[in-house]
């Protein structure tokens, strides 16, 4: 099998071509090169197409650019290898020498740091490449070198050997960052991360406070709308219990003028003029039954029972507050534990009952508005967990708390 590279049985690296070898000889002096089966490696970066001829380079190539992916070429570019010299060098060689005083002066390639050169070409670089940074990094050291490598991998010239005139011994060129300008540039980025990081925090800083504000002012119109449904709330509550007490006053008026008239007719005294008499309240109730009627409510319904209550019961005042505040616990636990089935069934036949609520007229009837049944042929009052309705609850407490407080209930 044709050799697709050149071997210098000196240092092990391998070269591509006849000028490799001879520049890689001139650079070195290794003179022992031979045909070689191994392939040049030839990895080619996936995302921007620069090839590497050595995993030294796809390291550095790596972490300079942060590139990953590599395809490995090298079998699609190995070709044999040619053993001749190329014709425009042999010319060159062959040509009389016709340049004149004149003329542009004679290129070589520089001197460098052979050992230096010996450890890049380990390190898997070219030998042009090696040179290159050798020489334009000022042959300081190894690390020099690699570091011109990776701020010019990019080049275009890169993998082409330094020229320098003959009889020009002038310095290599200082490399283009010393060791601190490199650590005054590391600072440097360093402090324009910190302020990029800073002014980040801040603009975080600034949406959590506006979120907070957001969040502030909703808040507080939830707790204004609260405590503006509340006041409705008292004010609608306060204004039944005046309406109250306005027809429990007027019932009492009603009543004396009926007492005075009775006791009027039992001395023999005639009737007092209509024209002395204060305003009766028929012509009241003419307007009141001009309204349209229309079907009572729930909170109606409890209150005219509760009212029906005490009427039929005046005579032991003790006996119907007690009703009430037995009927404000059963209600009570109900609403503060609807799921608990002991709560919502009441036995009918049991003493306490009886005694507190049942043998009272408009106390069953009460719990019937609220939703409870009878059941098992009326031995146990029962109310469903799907008819448990916390309004009607609501408004049950609300009725029985009025009529515990308010002195002039039920004497409608």
């Amino acid at each position: 099998m044709a050799g697709v590279s050149l071997k210098c049985g000196d240092c092990g690296a391998l070269l591509k071509s006849v000028e490799e070898a001879q520049e890689h000889a001139e650079l070195t002096s290794h003179s022992n090169f031979a045909e070689s089966t191994e392939a040049v490696l030839n990895l080619v970066c996936g995302a921007c197409g620069k090839p590497c001829r050595s995993q030294t380079e796809t390291d550095l190539h790596k972490k300079r650019t942060g590139h990953t992916e590599f395809v490995d070429k090298t079998l699609e570019t190995a070709k044999p290898i040619s053993l001749e010299v190329p014709k425009v060098a042999a010319e060159s060689a062959d040509a009389p020498d016709v340049t004149t005083s004149d003329q542009a002066e004679e290129m070589i390639v520089p001197e460098v740091n052979k050992e230096l050169l010996q450890e890049l070409e380990v390190m898997g670089f070219p030998t042009a490449r090696a040179t290159r940074a050798l020489h334009f990094s000022g042959n300081a050291s190894v690390e020099a070198a690699v570091n011109w490598v990776v701020e010019h991998e990019d080049d275009p010239e890169i993998d082409q050997m330094p020229l320098v005139p003959v009889n020009t011994k002038a310095e290599a060129p200082k490399p283009s960052l010393t060791p601190e300008e490199m650590k005054l540039k590391a600072q440097e980025l360093k402090e324009r991360a910190r302020k990029k990081k800073e002014e980040e925090e801040k603009r975080m800083e600034r949406e959590r406070e506006k979120e907070r504000i957001r969040v502030g002012k909703e808040l507080l119109e939830a707790k204004r709308i609260e405590e503006e449904n509340e006041r409705k709330r008292l004010m609608a509550l306060r204004k039944a219990e005046k309406e109250e007490e306005r027809r429990a006053r007027e019932k009492i008026r009603q009543k004396l003028e009926e007492d005075k008239a009775e006791r009027r007719r039992k001395l023999g005294l005639p009737p007092e003029e209509p024209s002395t008499a204060k305003p009766s309240t028929p012509v009241i109730e003419e307007k009141k039954f001009s309204l349209p009627v229309r079907p009572a409510t729930k909170a109606e319904q409890m209150r005219e029972c509760l009212r029906s209550l005490k009427q039929n019961h005046k005579e032991d005042d003790a006996k119907v507050k007690r009703a009430f505040q037995t009927l404000l616990t059963y209600i009570g636990n109900v609403a503060k534990n609807p799921n608990e089935e002991k709560f919502r069934k009441i036995r009918v036949t049991n003493p306490s009952f009886q005694e507190r609520v049942g043998a009272l007229k408009g106390g069953v009837e009460f719990l019937e508005i609220c939703g409870f049944e009878k059941m098992e042929g009326g031995e146990f009052l029962f109310l469903p967990r799907d008819k448990v309705d916390m309004a009607v609850l609501n408004s049950a407490g609300s009725e029985l708390d009025s009529a515990i407080k308010n002195p002039f209930f039920g004497i409608l």
